[in-house]
């Protein structure tokens, strides 16, 4: 792995970890609308590492389980697939499948799986899984952002205010069809965590969910 990619991802990881409501806000705005933000939010991090190792799927860095509340008063999971490598993941569906109904068989909790593939193939969405069997059938079905598709908005992501829209401008599936120089790029890659240090810090305000 390439110094910059290595910068990359840990900047993508710093970002999710600290300016969560941001990233709902960028990459889920319906999602972001229904949660009554004035609670605050919890990270799970046991909660969800020990379905992992029930699921026996291991260890996922990028993967996040957040405790918000709902606008109806009500408490949610949301649960975050980060995939910020450039390669498609064989079995992609079944594993988001799996985490979803673990943790509602373990918690019974509401769970919204969310995911954001950093690959570079166009058709490669997954964001269903099912099967059927004499007359039973199970449907699954969870929002995919794919950041490839920002590559026409290089100016826009310039132009936002918000942390993400600088991580998503040094993704390689966008750095490579958006046209933005290669000069540029490595200067923003390396401005990276200067960028998010610069950032306020809002996560003592943002976490901690109330009683």
């Amino acid at each position: 792995m390439s110094q910059q990619r290595s910068d990359y991802d840990g900047a993508w990881k710093e970002a999710l970890e600290r300016y969560f409501e941001d990233f709902m806000a960028f990459f889920f705005p319906e999602a972001y609308a229904a949660i009554d933000w004035s609670r605050g939010y919890e990270f799970l991090d046991k909660e969800l590492q020990q379905v992992a190792q029930d699921a026996e799927l291991g260890k996922r860095r990028a993967d996040k389980l957040v405790q918000v509340w709902r606008k109806d008063g009500e408490p949610a999971w949301v649960l975050i697939h980060v995939e910020v490598q450039s390669q498609r993941e064989a079995g992609f569906e079944e594993r988001m499948y799996v985490y979803n109904y673990r943790l509602f068989d373990r918690y019974r909790r509401l769970v919204a799986s969310l995911a954001v593939l950093g690959d570079e193939s166009a058709t490669w969405r997954p964001n269903q899984f099912g099967y059927d069997l004499w007359g039973c059938s199970v449907a699954f079905r969870f929002p995919v952002v794919k950041l490839l598709d920002y590559r026409e908005q290089w100016p826009a992501l310039e132009a936002s205010d918000n942390p993400f829209a600088t991580v998503v401008t040094h993704a390689p599936a966008v750095q490579c069809r958006c046209g933005a120089p290669k000069s540029a790029g490595d200067e923003r890659g390396r401005r990276s965590a200067v960028e998010m240090e610069a950032l306020p810090d809002t996560e003592a305000v943002r976490k901690g969910v109330q009683p």
